[in-house]
């Protein structure tokens, strides 16, 4: 960490919060300092808005229809209360409503900035919570037959399908049918109809509930039937499965009675192969469910629940409780436990109640008889109408439900008597819902093809799709969410997925602000925020004085300019700093600060170029292009360019097509005061890279040419300090130029450049535009590559508004600097070369190309011959010194802190080492007759082993 920036000592901070904190303390003296701490109008509560609508209507009442600032401050002080606002707070509140500077509000002003300002933020959080469906739906015809009455998918994404008839169909992520078949053997006898089916995963096999009250089991893989479990108490409607414990499971179903029945099963393996072996009973192996509950590995349970059918169970291995959903509204949804309560009190209790005693309670039990639940053993939710489907996130804490009554309910598992949130949208009764943990939204579909995509922390719809735009016709009879592939399955009279839209993952490593090329980027005095416009319509308001990670709001307030609006080519705000004005295709429009509204909008007239002043650019001229730029430096000079291609007088006198569009002009306004004829006032960009210099006195106003960019690339844009000392230059390959001109152009013509200070690569493509922030000594700027950066004077990385980590622009340690952009990093445009290393010499690397260029004819090669010693040499002295700016800091160190040789031995080669003499292979044994026993026989040596 380094000790020293910009000249200022500064002391070793514990962490980088801390540094800011004491840097706001130290630096934010001044009022038009002080940390950005919340905007009134997002603390202003439902109560204090009404106590302002009463203050103003009093005020009105009194004949004060209008409030300036200071009536302002007491009324607001009045109703929100001194201690939660301040004077400076209620300044910048009243000059964002006051955006025609007049001094005086109303009512009417005030809530449409309020409403303006909540509905930005609404539009602001749906696009970054945006998430939509591939419209329209992938269509697969299936044959004509009976509905599919349940969607499960595999582990590898492959979808299951089965249909009342007993159909079973394999379906790749593509809906491309692998294998299908009707697994219901074909008898004389009435038909037998699919309810339901669970995946055995663990097991391989297909548990199916059917009509006939039978739970049958098949192989997945050939579909061969295996066993059947009969005689159960009512018709399985829905079917589930869980595997529990090594060798142990639990499957369940629930009936038309209302009940629901479980089968803990243990040494699964060995049960299942011993029921396989039984006498089979239409083609199938069969055990009735009465002498399968005797087997001492299976325990079977059943709840009386609800008073209608089930219409969707689940096991919640978790909360390690069956959840379970019927039409009946007093038990719409129950979670309850799945053996029952162990306290030896309560079940004395309930014997005592019923007057049963405990072997008539086992009697029933075993042959099936249903049982109610104490009432700790289970959560009952009351729901209108019923609850037709559910969907359980643990890791959010929530259930959410949907039915008859056409709205999601919204629950807190533990807490039934009340709806955490409802979300109503839908014209149809709710089919399914579904929870992604993944991405935090709700999935929903209605009886009438609709499908919706809801966030759960904001409680909004996000997405909707009728039928008419999903392209999903028909009656829906099941529905499937496949999280590995994030898509949705929908059934009707076919098949039909809907795919997530989803992006390329970002990489951690860049950084945009925009999603869309930036075009222009200003800073506003007044509020010191930065506001920066994309090609898409995009208006962004970023906070300038800190960019802390709080809020996506406080990131960046994004808002879309209404349709009709123009991309901007030029963009700055109005003297008072409170309305943004853009200029584009020779209109302007000036909008109200942080609002999408235009306030006024005229047209302005492209000729003369400079006017009441003197005419320098674009005379005589006869199509005119789109304005490009507006420079102002006092009510008697305003200039403004045009991208037209024809290039100014003496310049670009080639007879080949130029560029010479001027794309930005700016005065001096240090000079332009003095009124002297031979001075330059005037600068402007130009034509195969140059950078012009104009006198508006002058009878020859072209006063000093000369081109900042190594590679003689265009200029895009150009800025100077405020007073007139140094200009900054960049170039369509994101390249910034720093000159020393307060001595140039002053009197005569001027045939050399001015002195050469600095240069960094800012971005990686276009860059549109620069502004130096004198008061900060911070220099903006904006590219084509999505990025709004700040860059210290001397060219040290501060940040990109839209970076994760926070700066504070007067605590050095908290900016970027020494690294720089990652993509600039990376771009090879930016990677170091060398003439001696490389076939082709860099114009960054090799300054003054012409008196380093030697005669090459008598050369019969492409390269000169060196030798290797003399490329390492090279090396070492030319490397670094002229890699550019310092994001090769670390490289340099790792060099210059290598370890170097003296000469001295090192310490391998001070190892002593000796020479063992000869030693013949014969020895004769040792006689151990004195130890009583010999070590190496055989005997010894088994006796020695424990």
């Amino acid at each position: 960490m380094k000790e020293f920036i910009k000249g200022q000592q500064r002391s070793h901070s514990i962490g980088l919060m801390e540094n800011i904190l004491e840097s706001e303390r130290v630096h934010h003296a001044t009022p038009s300092r002080s940390p950005w701490k919340g905007k009134i109008e997002q603390q202003i509560t439902l109560d204090q808005l009404q106590k302002l609508h009463a203050a103003f209507q009093e005020l009105e009442f009194n004949g004060r229809k209008y409030l300036d600032i200071e009536n302002f401050k007491h009324t607001v002080k009045k109703c929100m209360g001194s201690h939660n606002v301040n004077d400076e707070q209620i300044e910048t509140l009243f000059m964002k409503i006051d955006y025609s500077a007049s001094g005086s509000i109303q009512w009417n002003d005030f809530c449409t900035y309020i409403h303006l300002e909540y509905t930005g933020q609404d539009r602001s959080c749906a696009r970054l919570k945006g998430i939509t469906f591939s419209l329209p739906a992938t269509i697969q015809e299936i044959p004509h037959g009976e509905p599919v009455v349940c969607i499960c998918s595999l582990s590898n994404s492959t979808l299951i399908t089965a249909r009342e008839d007993g159909t079973i169909s394999f379906w790749s992520p593509q809906l491309k049918e692998k294998r299908s078949k009707m697994v219901f053997a074909k008898t004389s006898q009435k038909t037998k109809w699919l309810m339901d089916f669970a995946i055995m995963t663990p097991y391989n096999k297909l548990i199916l509930g059917t009509g006939d009250r039978e739970l049958q089991l098949y192989e997945i893989s050939n579909f061969e039937p295996y066993l059947q479990i009969s005689g159960l108490e009512a018709i399985p409607l829905n079917v589930d499965y869980c595997y529990t414990d090594p060798d142990e499971c639990i499957i369940l179903y629930g009936d038309d009675q209302g009940c629901v029945n479980i089968l803990l099963l243990r040494s699964v393996g060995e049960l299942l192969r011993t029921w396989n072996k039984l006498p089979k009973m239409e083609h199938l192996p069969h055990v009735s469910l009465e002498h399968a509950a005797l087997s001492p590995n299976v325990t079977y349970i059943r709840w009386k629940v609800h008073g209608d059918w089930v219409a969707q169970l689940n096991y919640c291995d978790s909360m390690k409780a069956v959840i379970s959903a019927s039409s009946h509204e007093p038990t719409a949804l129950v979670i309850g436990c799945v053996v029952g309560a162990t306290n030896v009190e309560r079940q004395m209790k309930e014997i005592k109640e019923h007057r049963k005693d405990l072997k008539a309670r086992k009697w029933q039990a075993s042959l099936g008889a249903p049982s109610s639940r104490a009432e700790g053993d289970q959560i009952v939710f009351r729901v209108h109408k019923g609850v037709k489907t559910f969907a359980l996130s643990k890791k959010s804490n929530l259930i959410v439900t949907g039915g008859m009554d056409r709205i999601i309910r919204m629950w807190n598992p533990y807490m039934p008597g009340r709806p955490t949130g409802m979300l109503r949208s839908h014209m149809a009764p709710v089919f399914y819902v579904y929870i992604s943990e993944e991405d935090n939204k709700i999935f929903s579909v209605s009886t009438d093809n609709m499908v919706k995509i809801w966030d759960i922390e904001d409680q909004s719809c996000l997405f909707t799709a009728c039928s008419k735009n999903n392209g999903i016709k028909g009656e829906v009879s099941a529905c499937h969410y496949i999280s590995s592939t994030r898509s949705l399955c929908v059934a009707t009279d076919v098949l039909a997925v809907l795919h997530l839209r989803l992006s390329s993952p970002p990489d951690p490593n860049l950084v945009i602000s925009h999603k869309e090329p930036v075009l222009c980027c200003k800073y506003n005095k007044v509020f010191r925020h930065v506001v920066s416009c994309s090609e898409g319509s995009e208006q962004a308001d970023h906070r300038f004085l800190k960019r802390l990670r709080e809020s996506p709001l406080q990131e960046g307030d994004v808002n879309n300019l209404p349709d009709g609006a123009s991309q901007p080519l030029v963009a700055r705000f109005n003297d008072p700093g409170r309305a943004w004005i853009q200029d584009a295709h020779a209109s302007s429009r000036a909008w109200r600060h942080r609002r999408s509204s235009c306030r006024k909008s005229r047209f302005i007239c492209r000729s003369p170029s400079v006017y009441q002043g003197v005419s320098l650019l674009r005379e005589r001229r006869g199509r005119l292009g789109a304005i490009s730029s507006i420079a102002e430096a006092s009510q008697s000079f305003q200039s403004l360019t045009s991208s037209s291609n024809e290039p100014p007088g003496g310049i670009g006198s080639s007879s080949q097509a130029v560029d010479a569009s001027v794309t930005q002009v700016l005065f001096l306004k240090t000079r332009v005061v003095k009124y002297e004829s031979a001075t330059s006032s005037l600068i402007s960009n130009g034509p195969q890279g140059y950078v012009h210099f104009w006198s508006l006195f002058s009878e020859d106003p072209l006063v000093a040419s000369f081109i900042p960019s190594r590679e003689k690339s265009l200029i895009r844009s150009i800025a100077v300090t405020a007073d007139d000392s140094y200009l900054y230059a960049a170039d369509e390959d994101g390249y910034v130029y720093v000159h020393d001109i307060k001595e140039y152009a002053l009197q005569d013509l001027e045939k050399e450049a001015p002195k050469y200070v600095n240069h960094w690569r800012a971005h990686i493509n276009l860059v549109l535009s620069l502004e130096v922030i004198d008061e900060d000594k911070i220099l903006l700027s904006c590219s084509v590559d999505r990025t709004v950066r700040l860059w210290s004077l001397a060219g040290e990385y501060i940040g990109t508004f839209g970076q994760a980590e926070p700066w504070d622009i007067f605590t050095p340690t908290s900016w970027r600097h020494p690294m720089v952009p990652y993509e600039i990093l990376i771009d090879p445009q930016s990677m170091p070369s060398h003439l001696m290393l490389g076939g082709e010499s860099s114009g960054l690397q090799m300054t003054n190309a012409e008196e380093n260029t030697q005669d090459t004819t008598n050369c019969n090669t492409r390269f000169p011959q060196v030798s290797t010693e003399d490329m390492k040499e090279e090396i070492n002295k030319q490397f670094f010194t002229q890699a550019p700016g310092r994001r090769l800091k670390h490289e340099r160190s790792k060099f210059l802190n290598r370890l170097v040789s003296h000469g001295k031995p090192n310490t391998y080669h001070t190892i002593n080492y000796y020479e063992i003499d000869s030693f013949p292979g014969d020895c004769e044994k040792p006689d151990l007759s004195i130890l009583g026993t010999d070590i190496f026989s055989a005997h010894y040596q088994v006796a020695a082993e424990p």
